[in-house]
């Protein structure tokens, strides 16, 4: 065949020899390596021409064109001149026992790790089992694993973050006495928060507790730790305790939107209250209070004026105790709070004037909350003078969920992770 024809097909260290022939459903090509010295996998004896035979090999390819792509390789049997063993002949390309060539399993890998595809889509789109897809996955997590054991310590981290996501829906079983257990699966995500960093997921750990953080943490070597300087978590009490006991130099920031989502949980359960005490029921669709819920939920500085109208009708209809309007005032004050600039004078007024409405409108809800900042209150006040946020440890945890989501969930947990953590090192290495 034509030089030509072996640049077209592309595949190195083989040259076409036969075809392409066009068949009913497509075309075929037959394949050859090209002549080089062939180790005897009995003594080891290198050797070059003397062949034995040749067998044909079907194997699975790259698709070109239209139709099915049939490739066929021609393989040599040589028989040793040392110890008159038969053996036959690899190529880079296509490796012991195997039928996927390397550039078809590097493609079935960066097809599912680099977008959020699911392994059986990838499989019909390339004719190809799932396991084969599987594999491809499992052989880059170990060239990666290696490629990370070789290269001694990681990147040096200076702000980090972490979250837990759910791997998987709450499940019963029974153990050994047949009692019945609740297993309720997690995963605990660490982040590096520099967003002039094109990574952003350094690892993956099974469940949420603070034991899980502090294992993930004292894995890594002493000259890594001693880097980090900040580190931005939720309002939670066993990840700030593992944090302190792991990262004693570390300054823990609280992320600012969990802190609005509390007030706003403790806005609509002072609203639900208020529904149940002045209706005797739960809040209906003829109620301005429900019907306008969202309403109160909303940053009062982006409220129009026909909206900020619109709340005022709704407490001064159905709000007769002004509660739910003192609630709402309290969640505001916070807010500007949160949005204070970084003077310790200023944060100071703030705060005394979210102390001080907590403390006049004298609710379970709201004095529970105000009792929230005070216990997070160092943490905050981090915030405020750093303004380092958990948001990008946020945008991995959609990107995560997105992953289980395309795949309809993920029976196997060992399974999800890897496919998580393939996709940070593609979305990185672009």
């Amino acid at each position: 065949m034509s030089n030509a024809t072996s640049s077209l097909f592309g595949m190195p260290g083989f040259v076409v020899v036969d075809g392409p022939h066009e068949t009913g459903d497509g075309r075929s090509v037959v394949i050859m390596t090209e002549p080089v010295e062939h180790a005897c996998t009995g003594c080891g004896l290198l050797q070059l021409g003397r062949v034995h035979d040749h067998r044909l090999s079907r194997l699975k390819d790259l698709p070109f064109g239209e139709g099915r792509h049939q490739v066929w390789w021609r393989k040599r049997r040589f028989r040793c001149v040392g110890c008159a063993r038969v053996f036959t002949e690899c190529s880079e390309q296509v490796g012991w026992r195997r039928r996927l060539t390397a550039r078809l399993r590097r493609k079935l890998e960066v097809s599912v790790s680099g977008s959020v595809r699911s392994c059986a889509d990838v499989a019909r789109e390339y004719g190809v089992s799932d396991w084969s897809v599987e594999a491809s996955l499992r052989e880059r997590e170990r060239v990666l694993a290696d490629a990370a054991e070789r290269g001694g310590l990681p990147v040096p981290v200076t702000r980090l973050g972490l979250d837990e996501t759910r791997a998987r829906s709450v499940r019963w079983f029974r153990d050994q006495d047949q009692a019945w257990q609740r297993t309720d699966p997690w995963m605990t995500s660490f982040v590096d928060l520099d967003c002039t960093q094109p990574r952003w997921l350094l690892g993956l750990a099974a469940g949420r507790s603070g034991a899980v953080v502090v294992a993930w943490v004292e894995s890594l070597p002493q000259a890594w730790r001693d880097q980090v300087k900040i580190v931005a978590l939720d309002p939670s009490a066993p990840f700030a305790s593992a944090i302190r006991r792991v990262l004693p130099d570390a300054v823990i920031v609280v992320d600012h939107f969990h802190l609005v989502r509390l007030a706003n949980q403790a806005l609509t359960e002072v609203r639900q209250r208020v529904a149940r005490e002045q209706h005797g029921r739960r809040g209906r669709k003829v109620d301005l209070a429900w019907a306008h819920r969202t309403l109160l939920l909303r940053a009062g500085d982006t409220l129009s004026p026909r909206a900020l109208a619109k709340l005022v009708t709704v407490l001064e209809t159905d709000d007769p105790t002004n509660e739910i309007g003192a609630a709402w005032g309290i969640k505001e004050l916070l807010r500007q709070l949160l949005h204070a600039p970084a003077d310790r004078t200023v944060i100071r007024d703030r705060l005394w004037r979210f102390y001080d409405a907590a403390a006049t409108a004298d609710m379970p809800e709201t004095t529970r909350f105000a009792g929230t900042i005070e216990t997070w209150w160092p943490e905050i006040e981090a915030f405020l003078m750093t303004k380092i946020t958990n948001a990008r440890t946020e945008g991995g945890n959609r990107i995560i969920k997105q992953i289980k989501r395309v795949a309809c969930g993920f029976r196997n947990q060992a399974s999800y992770q890897r496919r998580i953590l393939l996709h940070a090192a593609a979305r990185t290495a672009r």
